[in-house]
């Protein structure tokens, strides 16, 4: 017998599964169900559906289903079920699920002979569920925001400033567009804590992590905060679950998981909890001084904070970490769809963009982007919009390099406020595979880059936080740096170093970026004096 523990992760995308054996020190299985693919009915782009105004939701069933097919795959792969001790999860963070009084009678009668989507088609008060790409919230932001005595208010009760994507501003526009529907929700749940609880067969915790993206639960007493509730809808509080710290074991899976897929009866559930904070985990930043940058359909600055403080400008997030402690977060919507869209605007493989990447210099000539193809969190852009400093649309090596070069470049911009200095930084995400790209981040940060061959961060470290709560649980505490080391064989890792010829070259180049930036969105001054400064004094023969 071998103790295995089951992570999944519930993306944008598609559902991953990960298990590990902690004993062996190795991770026995993988897997991926991706959305538009295995699951087609749905029609979802991206895992998602784009409609008017900036509103992006998907379907809680499509997550239902993809649940469903990954235990599957671990019945046809011939798994050791029955040996898994734990499982917890990840999910996308600020998604709402909404449900009805009929969620929580179906949950505690479970038929194994039926599948889950059939038993769930008429729980939801909600079709769909708003994600973390929806903006069209910024009426209920201001409203809440200043129910709560503005911006440094707010952010001090809950760790962020009221922004579009989370969960309590979609909440109070639920509530605002639709009361009659809103007030026939029994439960409003999010992506983590709904796919918990259909594991655990009744209502399930939201976790600190998960419950620090709402805007809706206060970061120092990791409860929920009654003014803030107050601020976004009616008899908020008795249609959310209760909190809970991340590493709580919430219960044995339910009899119908038994049944169906061979699991044990004595299986143990730990609170599911965001993407976010199971990264840091998934890429061992249980320590100061380290940082974790997350190249995926968005993009994500991270760094563990053993002491919690703010960005009081409103561009960052605390959310609470799974070790009990925060975390601190900047995200851009401009990730990896934004690399895709300068790829398939010249008909590029990935190979050719690399190739290219590698072949122009850094600095780019003075050629600047901001590239925001969707409306971007950091900074805030809700009007999708590009940028060019110096060249044009039809530039193909211009636009490649610009596009990496912006990206880099806004993250040591805007993470100036986390005051945990990276002494290295932890690549994970689909783009971490590409060597030319983070080549480009090292450079721009002057840090080493360790890549980790899983790039599936978010379900390996709900895997790890299910051996952490595991052995709590039998009385033999493992720290966590064991733990991730472990499973990640972090020296093993394959490094990326900077190159110390362009130091100064890219201290300079953030100047120029902030000034772009500056002159852009808040109309400071023209940035050409300083970008021809900038050619002038690295790219002497070359004409801008």
């Amino acid at each position: 017998m071998s103790d295995l523990f089951l992570g999944l992760d519930c993306s944008t995308q598609s559902f991953t599964t990960i298990i590990i054996n902690f004993e062996s020190k190795e991770i026995v299985f993988t897997n991926r169900v991706i959305y538009d693919n295995a699951l087609p009915q749905y029609n979802t782009k991206n895992g998602a559906y784009f409609f008017k105004n900036s509103v992006v939701h998907s379907n809680p069933l499509m997550w239902v289903e993809a649940l469903e097919l990954s235990f599957e795959n671990l019945v046809d792969n011939g798994l050791a079920i029955e040996e898994i001790k734990v499982i917890s999860g990840s999910a996308q963070q600020h998604g709402t699920v909404y449900l009805n009084k009929n969620f929580k009678e179906v949950l505690q009668s479970f038929d194994s002979k039926i599948s889950l989507k059939e038993q769930l088609k008429n729980v939801f008060s909600r079709e769909t569920s708003p994600i973390w790409m929806d903006s069209s919230t910024s009426k209920q932001c201001e409203e809440i925001r200043k129910a709560l005595g503005g911006l440094k208010s707010t952010i001090r009760i809950t760790g962020s400033n009221t922004f579009e994507r989370f969960s309590g501003p979609q909440i109070r526009k639920f509530y605002q567009e639709d009361p009659n529907a809103y007030f026939k929700t029994s439960i409003i749940h999010l992506v983590s804590s709904f796919i918990s609880s259909l594991l655990l067969a009744k209502n399930s915790p939201i976790d600190h992590g998960d419950g620090a993206g709402m805007n809706l639960m206060n970061i120092k007493s990791k409860e929920w905060d009654l003014k803030a509730l107050e601020a976004t809808a009616p008899n908020l509080k008795e249609k959310l679950p209760t909190l809970c710290k991340s590493y709580e074991i919430i219960g044995n899976i339910s009899p119908y998981f038994v049944d169906r897929y061979g699991f044990s009866p004595e299986t143990l559930l730990v609170a599911w909890s965001g993407d976010n904070p199971n990264s840091l985990i998934g890429i061992g930043l249980t320590e100061k001084g380290k940082v974790g940058i997350s190249l995926g359909t968005s993009d994500t600055y991270f760094s563990y904070m053993k002491d919690l403080y703010f960005d009081l400008k409103g561009e960052g997030h605390v959310f609470g970490a799974p070790t009990g402690d925060y975390m601190g977060l900047i995200c851009y919507k401009n990730g990896s769809l934004a690399r895709e869209k300068i790829k398939d605007k010249f008909n590029l493989t990935w190979e050719e963009f690399s190739e290219i990447l590698n072949q122009t210099p850094p600095g780019n000539h003075g050629k600047v982007m901001l590239p925001y193809f969707f409306p971007e969190i950091v900074p805030f852009v809700l009007e999708p919009k590009i940028y060019r400093f110096g060249f044009g649309e039809d530039d193909l090596e211009g636009n490649v390099r610009a596009i990496i070069e912006a990206q880099f470049l806004s993250m040591r911009l805007h993470s100036e406020w986390i005051n945990e200095r990276p002494k290295e930084i932890y690549a994970t995400g689909g783009a971490s595979a590409n060597r030319e790209i983070l080549q480009v981040a090292a450079n721009i940060f002057n840090k080493k880059i360790r890549i980790f061959k899983i790039s599936d961060s978010a379900a390996l470290g709900a895997a790890l936080r299910d051996v952490k709560s595991y052995y709590d649980f039998l009385g033999k505490e493992i720290k966590w740096s064991k733990i991730v080391s472990r499973i990640l064989h972090i020296q093993n890792c394959e490094v990326i170093k900077p190159s110390r010829n362009y130091k100064e070259l890219y201290a300079d180049m953030l100047e120029v970026y902030r000034k772009c930036e500056d002159f852009s969105l808040k109309n400071g001054q023209n940035p050409e004096k300083i970008r021809k400064e900038f050619i002038k004094k690295y790219f002497k023969n070359k004409k801008n």
